[in-house]
């Protein structure tokens, strides 16, 4: 079991939950995740609360392989006000802001998040283990080889699991002598890996549980998924529903999908398997 700390709240994670991806961004790569107005966001939040969700996840740019990347100043416009809004409506909601800018998530965590969820693991800005440890809220640190911008162009491993499990022992301890208290670790499943990168991540998953750090899997929709079934983003779910199970069975604590209702009916079963 573990326990985060999210701006006095304690969230006790004895079995997985639920983190809902809330993207107030145009270009996000699966489309139905866009959200362009503050309704729209509250709706799919009122919406992802009911199905189960414990975290909701706000994210103001898309990191797709070799997306245009914008400024922090922009970002904050985009996300703050959704930010503000889910935090009234939803005041018993987790909300985590996905951004590697420090200077966003210190105004976004002002704003009602109490969670920073960085995909540069705090190496894309070099201030933000020090304000993550100032605003005192879990930090979720991410693998990434590369940039958004380049990360897929040839990614190159000796030994995926080894690396980034080298990787999350140098970024725990920086976390720590920063003064983060609670550290999340995610794998970067699509982040600077190929298909078969992140097979191999999956299948060894349940080493990283050495780490003592709850384990976040976001696979959701990705093109793991819909290349290796020769489809679309828009099709899927059940292959994310299948590749979520398999992270749940070695040993996820979180899983990070568009599709709440269909994740925590796989962790229902899950748990239902695994005392049987």
């Amino acid at each position: 079991m573990f326990t985060l700390n999210c701006k006095g709240r304690l969230f006790s994670i004895d079995k997985p939950i639920v983190m809902g991806i809330i993207n107030a961004t145009p270009d996000s790569f699966y489309e139905a995740s866009r959200k362009h107005s503050i309704e729209a966001a509250l709706q799919k939040a009122g919406q992802m609360m009911a199905e189960g969700a414990t975290i909701l996840d706000i994210g103001g740019q898309s990191t797709r392989p070799g997306s245009i990347q914008v400024g922090a100043s922009e970002e904050e416009e985009r996300v703050l006000p959704v930010v503000e809004a889910i935090n009234k409506a939803f005041p018993q909601a987790c909300i985590s802001i996905d951004t590697y800018h420090a200077s966003v998530a210190k105004y976004a965590v002002h704003a009602g998040a109490s969670m920073v969820n960085d995909i540069g693991g705090g190496l894309l800005d070099e201030a933000m283990l020090a304000t993550v440890a100032s605003l005192q809220v879990p930090y979720i640190c991410m693998h990434m080889q590369g940039t958004p911008a380049t990360m897929q162009q040839h990614p190159v491993y000796e030994d995926v699991t080894k690396e980034v499990l080298d990787f999350f022992i140098q970024r725990i301890a920086a976390c720590k002598l920063a003064g983060i208290n609670d550290v999340i670790i995610d794998i970067g499943f699509g982040f600077g890996k190929t298909i078969q990168h992140n097979f191999q991540l999956l299948k060894d998953l349940s080493i990283f549980r050495m780490l003592d750090k709850p384990l976040l899997v976001g696979l959701s929709r990705k093109a793991t998924v819909y290349k290796t079934l020769g489809t679309t983003a828009n099709e899927a779910l059940n292959g994310t529903t299948v590749l979520n199970t398999i992270g749940l069975l070695n040993g996820a604590s979180i899983v990070r999908v568009h599709d709440v209702k269909e994740a925590m009916e796989s962790i229902q079963l899950v748990e239902a398997y695994t005392k049987h």
